[in-house]
C-alpha cells in the first residue's frame, strides 16, 4: 500500500476493539511553511512514538477505555516515560506480540491502514514495584513540538517499509510477525 505526503493526514480516534486513527481535522498534521514545524516523520533514531499532546491524550484515553474493555489492569504508578503500563502477567501473548487493542493508522482512506498489533504497541519493563509491565509505547511530545508525529524504532521494528522519494510514496506491510517471520531473516542482497 502507498501514501502521497505527508505521512499521515488529520486524524480523529474512534474506538472498537481496536483504535483507529483516521483523518477529519485540518490541523496538527499540516506543515507549517513558515517554520517547517507540524507534519510527521518516521525515524529510527527515536525509540518510541513521540506525539503532540493533543494526539496522545487522545490515544491514550482511547487505549485505556479499549484495554478495560479487555479487562487489562492498569499498574500504578506508570514506568516512566510511558503513561499507561499493565501487568505482564496478566496480558496474553499472541503471534503478534502482547493481545492488546490493535491502533490503526488511517492514511490517505480507510483502504490504507498501517495497524499496529501489541509487539509494536507495548514495551515490556520492569515497574519500580519489581513487577514486569507492558507499557503503551507512545510518548507526550508537549504542545509544541517540532514535528506533531515521530514515529520512532520500536512502532516501525518487523514492518517492511519502502520509501519512494521519486514518487513521494510510502509502501509499507504491517507487521510481518503475521507471517511467522521477522525482518532479521529477509535477505535483501540480491545477486547477479
Amino acid at each position: 500500500m502507498a501514501m502521497p505526503a505527508p505521512v499521515l493526514k488529520p486524524f480523529s480516534l474512534t474506538t472498537m476493539h481496536h483504535l483507529i486513527i483516521s483523518r477529519s481535522g485540518e490541523t496538527l498534521l499540516i506543515i507549517n511553511k513558515e517554520n517547517g514545524s507540524g507534519g510527521t516523520k518516521i525515524t529510527t533514531s527515536t525509540p518510541y512514538t513521540v506525539l503532540h499532546t493533543s494526539i496522545f491524550k487522545a490515544l491514550t484515553e482511547a487505549f485505556k477505555k479499549e484495554s478495560s474493555a479487555l479487562n487489562l489492569t492498569l499498574t500504578t504508578p506508570p514506568v516512566k516515560p510511558f503513561s499507561l503500563c499493565y501487568a505482564a502477567n496478566k496480558i496474553h501473548s499472541s503471534r503478534v506480540g502482547p493481545a492488546v487493542p490493535t491502533i490503526d493508522l488511517v492514511l490517505q482512506s480507510n483502504r490504507v491502514v498501517w495497524r499496529i498489533f501489541g509487539a509494536n504497541s507495548m514495551v515490556n519493563v520492569k515497574a519500580s514495584n519489581g513487577v514486569d509491565a507492558l507499557c503503551l509505547g507512545f510518548v507526550d511530545g508537549g504542545l509544541n513540538p517540532s514535528t506533531s508525529i515521530v514515529i520512532g524504532g520500536h512502532q516501525i521494528e518487523d514492518n517492511l517499509l519502502l520509501f519512494d522519494l521519486v514518487s513521494k510514496r510510502l509502501g509499507f506491510s504491517s507487521s510481518v510477525l503475521f507471517r511467522d517471520t521477522t525482518c532479521s531473516n529477509f535477505n535483501l542482497i540480491t545477486k547477479n
